[in-house]
């Protein structure tokens, strides 16, 4: 095992570090998953924040996303060009318009979560213990969402 650190910051940096690494360098994983339904990453990220009940506003997925108000238009419109999602008029305001999934855009977010969901090759590579051990630590990590 590695050296003790003298503190709980150090230790999650030295846990974080490989994690994050290992994260990004398994990108080409993620993107296949994207890339096989016709979807840019700025597409998936919009289905995973998306649902086809409750409607989002463009201001409320703007602000998800991080991003003006400009280009979550710009996504949405992508999407219901493709027939994944689609405005509606908001019941008591309608200048406001709603995003929800269409029955399409359920099945393709479902998909993608199947596929993402499973391992990448390289976590594979890991023998069953340390698959146990890490499937135990990151059990314990706290959900968004959850408190």
């Amino acid at each position: 095992m590695g050296t003790r650190t003298s503190s709980k910051k150090a230790l999650a940096t030295e846990a974080w570090e490989p994690f994050a690494r290992f994260f990004f360098e398994t990108v080409k994983h993620r993107q296949r998953v994207f890339a096989d339904r016709g979807l840019t990453p700025n597409d998936a990220r919009a289905l995973f924040v998306l649902d086809d009940t409750r409607g989002r506003s463009m201001s409320e997925l703007a602000d998800e996303w991080l991003c003006d108000a400009s280009n979550a238009t710009w996504i949405v419109d992508r999407l219901e060009e493709r027939g994944l999602a689609e405005r509606r008029t908001m019941p008591t305001d309608r200048r406001v318009k709603l995003v929800v999934l269409t029955p399409k855009g359920s099945r393709t977010r479902e998909e993608m979560f199947r596929k993402l969901y499973e391992p990448p090759p390289e976590l594979l590579e890991l023998d069953r213990e340390d698959l146990e051990a890490l499937r135990d630590a990151v059990s314990k990590l706290p959900l968004r969402g959850s408190s």
